[in-house]
């Protein structure tokens, strides 16, 4: 019941489910197990394929500083080479230690295994075990006069010597814990958690969750440790909260058929390191979730400034709040294909957006195309407002005017537009501007001369930020439709 409920939260998305604000899905660091010499990559969906998953982790960037480092300590392979240990000549990453060359037969399976699990390890932050059997073989190298095989054991001992300074040791309990703790706002709230693995804090992460602005704490704990558990790769043995939770022994039940044992609790710490470690954490999350709504503020605040600079440079009667922008790219007059954006306060609405594959233009055609999308776009207003019955529902792309219109191309592009907007009767309802890049000018209905926006101008930004995304949605979808004619046959064409 629990995993069908946070299936149906992450498909439907609901407006008054606790969710996630970050949709995507978290990027894993994947250990290919299965594979006679594993490699290690990034992936952002777990399998069920014989492969190690460690994450999830909420930021790329810190995956691959993570990856950089796991390869100075552990030079696992990266190239598409089929190992067999007979190869004549490695290649550039074994001279310079970034693998240890089991393709020329440098390390047996057994060797490169034994190395992988101790990546594994390292990221699950047992690091205690690694040193010990470390620091064996390289005596044990020495003692055989094997000094380079010793002095590669010595470098890797010192780079896990260095890293392993950096995590903050609070407790000399050998104890896999998570601590979870929250700060909220008015809609959103801030969960953090701190990894502590065998009694040293290894990382902590952040998640930003919505739709709990009408909910209890209680609840927004316990819905985030099933939508976290139920992707994270490693399940500690505790997992401390800072409040009880309804639902604490079915999801401990839960938790524990996930781990395959029965050492799963959730517990509230009330004294000693535990409670200091909640703490702590609850300040970092009060911390990060008003360092985020400051910058949220401020971008706010610019998209209010850039929307209140367009209105007085285009002389607009209000603040322009849904703004459409149409492009149109092709090849040399084939794959022919429109682009519709939506801006709304100044930020893209991507549910909005919509491409026009050209149907009545034959040859090059830019003007006469965007004559096409424009009219086939405005049609579709028509038809929702001339079937406007009551309780049914309309393309939200189509059944509403923009606040302003933005066509890509100039001078051309405009008059077509003026000409598409009063056959519809809208001249006096929509704005209408028309852009050309290389002076980065906007031209406008009834004046002769093209307008500038002052260089650092938000408005100019905005328009520049929308432009340039029209321009790619349309180049998506131009480059879709001209593989399917690469591939296409003369024979498709036979009814």
């Amino acid at each position: 019941a629990l995993i069908i409920e946070m299936n149906l939260i992450k498909t439907y998305r609901r407006q008054y489910n606790i969710r996630h604000k970050d949709d995507k899905r978290y990027p894993y660091i994947n250990v290919h197990w299965q594979d006679p010499f594993p490699k290690v990559t990034v992936t952002r969906r777990m399998e069920k394929d014989g492969a190690r998953y460690y994450g999830p982790y909420t930021s790329a960037w810190a995956v691959y500083q993570t990856m950089d480092t796991l390869r100075r300590v552990f030079p696992y392979i990266t190239c598409d080479r089929v190992i067999t240990g007979k190869d004549s000549r490695p290649c550039l990453y074994y001279d310079i230690k970034l693998c240890l060359g089991p393709c020329i037969g440098a390390i047996d399976q057994e060797g490169y295994r034994e190395m992988i699990n101790d990546l594994g390890q390292f990221l699950e932050g047992h690091t205690g075990p690694i040193l010990t059997r470390l620091q064996e073989d390289m005596e044990k190298a020495s003692e055989n006069l094997q000094f380079e095989k010793a002095a590669l054991k010595r470098d890797q001992i010192q780079a896990l010597y260095k890293i392993t300074e950096q995590q903050k040791v609070f407790t000399n309990e050998q104890k896999d814990s998570d601590v979870i703790a929250i700060a909220r706002s008015d809609r959103e709230a801030c969960m953090q958690i701190f990894f502590i693995r065998d009694g040293k804090l290894i990382g902590r992460e952040y998640f930003i969750l919505e739709g709990t602005q009408d909910e209890a704490d209680q609840e927004v704990i316990a819905q985030f440790i099933k939508q976290f558990y139920t992707e994270a790769s490693h399940i500690p043995s505790e997992i401390l909260l800072p409040k009880e939770i309804e639902e604490a022994k079915i999801i401990q039940q839960w938790l524990r058929g996930r781990r395959d044992d029965e050492l799963v609790e959730l517990k509230i710490p009330h004294e000693g390191t535990p409670q200091d470690l909640m703490r702590m954490a609850t300040e970092n999350a009060t911390e990060t979730l008003n360092a985020l709504k400051t910058q949220w503020e401020k971008d706010r605040n610019k998209q209010s400034e850039a929307l209140a600079e367009l209105q007085q440079a285009l002389k607009l009667t209000t603040p322009p709040n849904r703004i459409e922008c149409y492009d149109i790219s092709n090849f040399q007059g084939t794959a022919m294909v429109g682009s519709m954006v939506v801006f709304e306060q100044g930020v893209p609405n991507k549910k909005l957006y919509r491409h026009f594959n050209i149907k009545t233009v034959s040859g090059q055609d830019d003007f006469a195309s965007m004559e096409e999308v424009l009219t086939r776009r405005f049609r579709r207003w028509q038809a929702a407002h001339e079937n406007d019955e009551p309780g049914k529902k309309h393309d939200e792309s189509f059944s509403f005017l923009p606040d302003l219109l933005i066509v890509d191309g100039g001078k051309g592009q405009l008059g077509r537009a003026e000409k598409v907007l009063e056959r519809f009767g809208l001249e006096e309802k929509v704005p209408l501007a028309a852009q050309a890049k290389q002076q980065e000018e906007l031209f406008l209905p009834g004046r002769s001369m093209s307008l500038l926006l002052p260089r650092d101008s938000e408005g100019l930004y905005l328009i520049q930020r929308i432009r340039d995304e029209a321009h790619r949605f349309a180049i998506t979808a131009h480059r879709r439709q001209r593989s399917k004619l690469g591939i296409a046959s003369i024979l498709d064409s036979v009814p």
